[in-house]
Order: structure tokens, then sequence, then C-alpha cells
């Protein structure tokens, strides 16, 4: 729900930004047309949709080429990727970044299709959503999180660093209501240190 370089580009914008560094068995890029029947068999999920903010149920085709053609148009500081599998190059799901309102903080987010949970997939792309963000961005922290009664989205966050910061209450397009949920916070020189020890991986 719900990201190596220390140098910043120029351009604020994405548009000159190279993709995210691949991991070892995910890689993140641009979704594409040809995605659309994977993306929304995965996001046509009642579960999924629940532990996101803005996620509806169903999800159309409509919706998945929402998605692919605002992807296309990024935004300063934000990112809109497909997380795939190195193997067969297939869409398991979206990882994230963006500011809910301009001049905002930069929230992370992310889900992976049912059939792909539980293997550490969600926790390799949202470290390369991370390290994307912060190094090609001028951004001090990133913000991220999960439900309450999501733990797998609990230990993503934490294995990548993020630090609890509060609960609070937000509205779930996908649960039909408010649901609370814990929030994470990582700032850029915890981001830095773990990098420099070899943690956080």
């Amino acid at each position: 729900m719900v990201v190596e370089s220390d140098g910043l580009l120029d351009e604020s914008s994405l548009i000159a930004a190279p993709l995210p560094q691949e991991a070892v068995r995910v890689r993140l890029d641009k979704p594409r047309r040809d995605d659309l029947a994977d993306l929304v068999y995965l996001a046509d999920n009642r579960t999924v949709a629940a532990n996101l903010a803005t996620m509806p149920h169903p999800y159309t085709a409509k919706d998945g080429r929402a998605l692919i053609e605002k992807a296309a148009h990024d935004r300063a500081c934000s990112g809109v990727f497909a997380i795939r599998l190195k193997s067969t190059g297939r869409l398991i799901g979206i990882a994230r970044y963006a500011s809910v309102e301009a001049g905002g903080p930069v929230h992370v987010g992310y889900w992976l299709g049912e059939p792909f949970w539980g293997r550490g997939f969600a926790t390799e792309a949202v470290h390369s959503l991370v390290d994307h963000a912060f190094a090609w961005h001028d951004i001090d922290e990133l913000q991220g999180s999960c439900r309450v009664t999501n733990p797998a989205s609990r230990r993503v966050l934490v294995k990548s660093g993020f630090q609890y910061r509060d609960q609070a209450m937000i509205r779930s397009v996908g649960a039909g209501g408010s649901v609370p949920i814990e929030r994470y916070t990582l700032e850029r020189a915890v981001w830095k240190s773990l990098k420099g020890w070899g943690q956080g991986r």
C-alpha cells in the first residue's frame, strides 16, 4: 500500500530517469497495453482491493487501461511501474510512488497478484522502488502504509527500512469504507545508511 546513487538529476521528471534497477527475481518497468489481460485478472480480486486505498472492485478493463495510460505520463516525483518476473516477463503486480498533493509527502504503494504472494517478490520490488525514488528525486522522506490486518505488507515495509510512525484511518474503495492502517516512514539518511552498510536487502 500501500522504494544508489547519491547524485540527483537536474530534471525532476521520470521522463529523464532510467527505470529502476533489476532485483534478483523481478524487474520494474512500464506497464504496457499487452499487459492488460494479466493486469485485470490479478487486480480483480476483492482481497487485493480491500488492502489498498484507491483500487476499485470489481476491477475492469477500463480501470486497467487508465492505469497503463497514467503510467506513461509521470508527474514530478512519481512513477508507476509493472512488477515483472524476470524469468518470463509476466506482470505480477504494480509498484508506485507519488505525492498525493502537490508539495506533499511522497507515498509508496504496491500490490501483487494473489498467486505470487509469500515468495518475497514484493520486498524485492519495493527495495528497487525505494532506491529509484531516492536516487532520482530530491526528496527527504518516503511514506508507506498498510492495513493493520495485513502482516505481509507490514513485513515488506520493515524489510525495506521503513520505521513505524503511527496509526490512522483511511477510506478504502475496495473495502467499502474506512479502515485502520499503520503508517511508516523512511528518511533519506536512513536509506543511505542501509545502502552503505549493505543492510535492508
